[in-house]
């Protein structure tokens, strides 16, 4: 491989089903709009779940990234749920400001959704950089029951 040349993997232990754009309902009757990559046989075998939460929108602002990140860990046996937050990329709503209660109370509604789809085992974890690392740790404080671990990367000053 050349100096700064990116190796790019793309087999994986397990075959990657995609969603690519899936809409998450919320008590209030606005939908955040999501991706989803899974392992193909995760309804017959449920995983894990990632979550990242961020304002980015997920079909231009962080598509490419995503593109390389999510089917590798999904690959391996995760769900990655790419989510644009409320008033975001496709998602319903006003996105009024940063960090608010209600970006938190989305965030856990978004995990209960999470945890009731047939291919998830009922344990979560969030990723982040910037807003969306400074919001996984906001939810962590919250303590929900599903979430088991976060990383967050650059996510305060």
């Amino acid at each position: 491989m050349k100096e700064n040349q990116i190796n790019t993997v793309t087999t994986f232990p397990r075959k990657v089903r995609e969603i690519e754009n899936t809409f998450i309902p919320l008590a209030e009757g606005i939908r955040l709009a999501a991706r989803i990559w899974l392992p193909e046989d995760a309804e017959a075998d449920p995983v894990p779940a990632i979550l990242e939460f961020l304002p980015y929108r997920k079909l231009d602002g962080t598509s490419e990234r995503d593109a390389l990140t999510h089917p590798y860990y999904a690959g391996h046996g995760y769900a990655c749920i790419r989510v644009d937050m409320r008033g975001a990329g496709d998602s319903e709503g006003i996105l009024d400001d940063e960090y608010l209660k209600t970006e938190q109370d989305n965030a856990l509604e978004v995990l209960d959704w999470i945890v009731a789809q047939p291919w998830c085992s009922g344990q979560t974890g969030m990723i982040g950089i910037s807003w969306g690392g400074f919001n996984g740790l906001q939810i962590a404080a919250c303590r929900p029951p599903s979430l088991k671990a976060i990383v967050t990367i650059a996510s305060t000053d």
